[in-house]
């Protein structure tokens, strides 16, 4: 992003921190209840992470590429940085579960969240050169009403009425459950499936019209109405087609890209327009998120993975021995580990920035 707004750094960074504090529990059988994702209606602060995260990369296309020319050279840009975020996420599904035996390839998981991000990226960037913000508004209004029909009152295949429930009868699941079979989440939905791609490129193209907004922002209330009028709208479309991160119900997108705003809102006035020194340590994060990102389910991953002997692995091992004591409770000593490993990598993005090390993928 050419034009860096700190305010957006910021939330990026603390939108990565996030993630990685609810992604490495000390133990996922002892976590407080917000740092859980909803059982499938509803909405946690767990469940703001990641649409807030496509939220920021809609703002970042708008800064990067509002004097980029809709060439050539631009696409093949756009199309390298998606495979790559692609490949990213298929190596963490590939070479951590399988190492160093891929007979289980079969049930290989093909999507996930830096998959997402790679094709929501792509998506929402070749639509942001091409079409005008009417054209990209009337775009984002169509899927999310059409989203809400199809799921709602479009009848299955296999004669079923659709609801909203969890599998079989709901599209989303069906649709994937048809396309990627058992290479999934979970045996009968994936998060991150197919048909709910569609409402999360939404997400995202939020986050362009809210850079636009930022861009030539005259005063803070228009961002401010701006999330209480997608909050209003989501909130009572819930009634209609529930808040629900599994499928990235529509209601869900306009909720959290309103709850997006509302925190870009209150950060920008404070950081960009009252010039509050705070929140600069999440900052360093935002500069290499997809890297810390990345290196946090890596490791995470091989700590899982690599045993210290016949009963524990390092994660185990650690957890066990140093947090786990008789007069903290479960739940607090596996959020004290999640902090741990967070404080480690904001460490790892303050040694980064400070040796002017920025990675991008």
């Amino acid at each position: 992003m050419k034009q860096r707004i700190a305010s957006v750094d910021i939330l990026r960074g603390f939108t990565i921190v996030a993630m990685i504090l609810v992604n490495t529990p000390g133990d996922w059988g002892n976590v407080y209840a917000p740092l859980l994702h909803a059982k499938w209606h509803g909405l946690t602060p767990t469940d703001l992470i990641f649409p807030f995260f496509l939220f920021i990369v809609g703002i970042s296309i708008y800064f990067a590429y509002k004097n980029k020319p809709a060439s050539g050279t631009t696409y093949k840009k756009i199309l390298i940085r998606s495979l790559k975020l692609i490949g990213l996420g298929l190596f963490l599904n590939i070479f951590i579960p399988h190492f160093p035996f891929f007979e289980d390839l079969e049930t290989l998981r093909f999507l996930g969240v830096l998959q997402r991000i790679g094709i929501v990226f792509f998506i929402s960037a070749i639509l942001y050169l091409n079409c005008n913000w009417k054209t990209l508004t009337g775009i984002s209004l169509s899927i999310l009403i059409g989203y809400w029909l199809f799921l709602g009152y479009v009848p299955l295949p296999n004669g079923l009425t659709p609801t909203f429930d969890r599998a079989p009868n709901n599209w989303a699941n069906y649709m994937d459950l048809q396309i990627l079979g058992m290479h999934m989440w979970q045996p009968d939905f994936d998060p991150e499936g197919v048909l709910s791609t569609l409402p999360s490129i939404v997400s995202c193209l939020m986050g362009v019209l809210v850079g636009k907004l930022l861009d030539a922002l005259k005063h803070i209330s228009l961002l401010l109405v701006t999330a209480l009028i997608l909050l209003v709208f989501g909130y009572v479309l819930d009634i209609w087609f529930p808040i629900n991160k599994a499928i990235w119900s529509s209601s869900f997108v306009l909720v959290t890209s309103g709850w997006g705003t509302l925190f870009l809102g209150v950060i920008y006035y404070l950081i960009d327009v009252r010039k509050f020194q705070f929140g600069t340590i999440f900052k360093y994060v935002g500069m290499n998120a997809i890297t810390i990102y990345f290196l946090s389910s890596f490791i995470s991953k091989c700590m899982y993975l690599i045993k210290v002997n016949e009963n524990h692995s390092i994660h185990s091992y650690l957890y066990n021995t140093v947090f786990v004591q008789s007069f903290i409770p479960l739940k607090t000593s596996s959020l004290l580990y999640a902090l741990v490993v967070v404080i480690f990598y904001i460490i790892l993005a303050y040694t980064l920035f400070k040796r002017r090390i920025f990675i991008k993928v």
